[in-house]
């Protein structure tokens, strides 16, 4: 299998020390769910960028975790036909509130924030549920979610 993964950090953020672990994960992940010959691309950006996106995008005036952008669209090169899943973006700053909160490392919310984005790129939706410190969740998406951080519990992005 292969993917084409697109790593980027918003103008003007520093990069973090841990960005390069964040395509070998990417690939890992879609392996692991069976995603082939896709392209994606992850931002990593402020609280104030995704809360502009969120803004422009969803009417939502809020900064957020993770947003993912569904492309769909297909194209052809001298590797085959490619399909393009879309962009993620990842907000650096609610990344260590999220930890916070569910009461876990930076490495695994970032893994699972990443895992949340590439499902959503593929098809997968949520709403209105979300997760929630404490609660199991039930729609398909997020047990999905949960399960694929489970069996990914080892990898490391960040302290490796």
């Amino acid at each position: 299998m292969a993917n084409r993964i697109l790593i980027s950090v918003q103008d003007g953020i520093e990069k973090p020390e841990w960005l390069d672990g964040v395509e070998p994960f990417v690939q890992t992940v879609m392996e692991k769910l069976s995603y082939d010959k896709e392209e994606i691309s992850v931002l990593f950006c402020s609280n104030e960028f995704i809360q502009e996106l969120n803004k422009n995008y969803r009417q939502i005036d809020s900064a957020t975790d993770v947003l993912s952008f569904e492309n769909g669209e297909e194209y052809e090169d001298e590797e085959g036909v490619w399909f393009c899943a879309g962009d993620i973006a990842v907000s650096l700053d609610m990344l260590p509130e999220n930890a916070e909160y569910f009461e876990t490392d930076a490495n695994t919310e970032l893994k699972r924030l990443l895992i949340h984005g590439i499902l959503h790129l593929n098809g997968m939706d949520h709403e209105p549920e979300h997760i929630e410190k404490g609660v199991e969740p039930e729609c398909e998406m997020l047990v999905l979610q949960e399960k694929t951080l489970k069996a990914l519990e080892t990898e490391k992005i960040i302290g490796i």
